[in-house]
């Protein structure tokens, strides 16, 4: 069927830019240079490492101006960005641009250094997209599937389809619009994904389809 719903999943390989930063300005244009995959590694990569527990720290800019530097104002306004309302790398990026350039336009912001060997490394990833061997053609089968693909299945298509490819919403989610599912799509897209665990993601998703499919 052309409508049907092919899974996928993916592989990181994380690599070592030469970009680092020892202060507020030299992270601001680390920000600014960085390709968009090192933007998205560091807003992301806690997410994939945190399966069974709540994920955080929100993002690793905040963290690192936080322990390393000290500067709890700046962190806290890093912190507070809400990845899920940036639809785009460029837009998320921007947003960090603003609060650091914000905040070293302040007369009395402080002009730190990190200690060294404690630098901002910035990083990124290549993924590699592989197909698997499910796919749905209906909502029943994808009921019967959601529960045996790996958690990097359930990421991509929550998490990389929305934001690192530039989809308006996640891939279940249009999906289920796409077969006349407007109102399971529509409870998928008011969850916060960032708020729960991959695991407790999955099982969400396994509830509200099989809500449907029992209906």
């Amino acid at each position: 069927m052309n409508n049907a719903f092919h899974f996928y999943t993916r592989l990181n390989l994380v690599e070592l830019l030469s970009i680092q930063a020892k202060n507020v300005m030299e992270l601001l244009e680390g920000i600014k240079e960085a390709p968009d995959a090192s933007i998205y590694h560091h807003t992301h990569h806690f997410l994939q490492q945190h399966i069974f527990l709540s994920p955080e720290p929100p993002n690793d800019f905040a963290f690192w101006t936080k322990n390393v530097l000290g500067l709890d104002k700046v962190s806290e306004k890093l912190a507070s960005v809400d990845t899920i309302k940036f639809s785009h790398i460029r837009e998320l990026r921007k947003k960090f641009i603003v609060i650091l350039e914000s905040y070293l336009e302040e007369k009395n912001h402080r002009d730190i250094n990190c200690p060294e060997g404690e630098e901002f490394h910035f990083m990124s990833c290549k993924t590699f997209v592989i197909p698997t061997p499910y796919m749905a053609n209906n909502l029943k089968e994808f009921f019967d599937i959601i529960h045996k693909v790996s958690i990097n299945s359930i990421y991509f298509h929550i998490f990389e389809a929305r934001l690192r490819l530039e989809r308006e919403g996640n891939d279940f989610s249009l999906w289920f619009e796409s077969i006349g599912e407007k109102g399971l799509a529509k409870k998928l897209s008011r969850i916060d994904p960032y708020t729960i665990t991959l695991e407790g993601l999955r099982k969400k998703i396994f509830q509200l389809v099989g809500q449907n499919v029992k209906a």
